[in-house]
């Protein structure tokens, strides 16, 4: 028997580099960013070590050290919360206010926007809360409608309902069309899990949950074919990109939805997945090292899109 000699094929790093199937790129990067009102304000977010929250001025000032990203998510930091978080969609507010600044400034970065309501809820749901630990699915459709046309209103290219509320992406899309804004592109979190991998997030966004949990809403980590339902169902509804979060554990989910669907696909490396490396790190090559390892596995299972932490850090590396 002829011996196959694939360690030819490792022998030297450039023939590495020359064969290497999955490759990171800068438009598979997307930056997300925690925004606040006020001026000249860079808190650091204790348990996301390098990540910030950025008042509008600071922000604008971050991204023009970004050479090569083209697009950014936007989560805002309420000034005030009440039950059925009525600041995510104002006019005035702190997103809605940083879209309108970016686009000023910044005209060719794709703006991509959160549309959600835990970040403004005084309970810290991702709806309208009907009863007790009952989340009112419509009454959060009409809500979800509404910050996204704000949004979109302000300039945003793209919305990205992450509420994993039934129908959310078509309420999202009427509305939208119904008002002008037919080119905002929607990008949904289709296949959001209920995971633990969260808890750094809801810190930096002041969004834990005050009674219950988010599993009646969010996915049962237990299930792939329902995923791959819930995907389906976003693009029957007219989602352009779809979303697998978290990132790490639901390699195989992306996977499938690759192999499944012609569209986008997007996948987060979530929180719980940053924190992790910083603090599992020695020094600040050996976390690089890990996070380009961590990123490429979910180029290589074939999200087309990477909403991390590390994006800056990762245009460095491939670049």
């Amino acid at each position: 028997m002829q011996i196959v000699k694939l360690r030819e094929q490792r022998k030297t790093q450039e023939i590495r580099d020359k064969v290497a199937e999955a490759r990171l790129k800068p438009r598979d990067l997307i930056l997300p960013y925690f925004v606040v009102g006020g001026e000249n304000k860079r808190d650091p977010i204790k348990s996301m070590p390098g990540i910030f929250h950025l008042s509008i001025d600071n922000l604008l000032k971050d991204l023009e050290t970004l050479q090569g990203l083209e697009r950014i998510l936007l989560f805002g930091i309420a000034g005030a919360k009440d039950e059925i978080g009525s600041e995510s969609f104002r006019e005035d507010s702190i997103v809605q206010k940083a879209v309108r600044a970016i686009k000023k400034n910044f005209k060719d970065l794709i703006v991509i926007t959160d549309v959600c309501l835990c970040g403004y809820t005084s309970h810290g749901h991702c709806g309208i809360v009907k009863d007790r630990e009952i989340i009112d699915n419509d009454a959060t459709l009409e809500v979800l409608a509404k910050i996204a046309l704000s949004h979109a209103a302000s300039g945003a290219d793209i919305v990205a309902p992450s509420a994993m509320m039934d129908g959310q992406v078509a309420a999202i899309r009427e509305v939208l069309d119904s008002n002008g804004f037919n080119k905002v592109r929607i990008l949904g979190y289709s296949a959001k899990y209920a995971s633990g991998f969260y808890g750094p997030f809801r810190e930096a966004l002041d969004s834990t949950p005050q009674f219950g949990d988010r599993k009646t809403y969010q996915m049962d980590y237990r299930n792939s074919d329902e995923a791959l339902k819930e995907i389906a169902q976003d693009i029957k509804e007219g989602a352009d990109i779809v979303m697998v979060k978290p990132a790490l554990s639901y390699l195989d989910i992306i996977a499938k939805a690759k192999l499944t669907f012609n569209i986008p696909i997007a996948a987060y490396s979530v929180s719980g997945e940053y924190a992790m490396i910083k603090e599992y790190s020695k020094s600040k090559k050996e976390e690089d090292q890990l996070a380009l390892e961590v990123l490429t596995s979910i180029k290589r299972a074939g999200a087309d899109f990477i909403i991390t932490y590390w994006a800056k850090e990762a245009l460095e590396w491939i670049q």
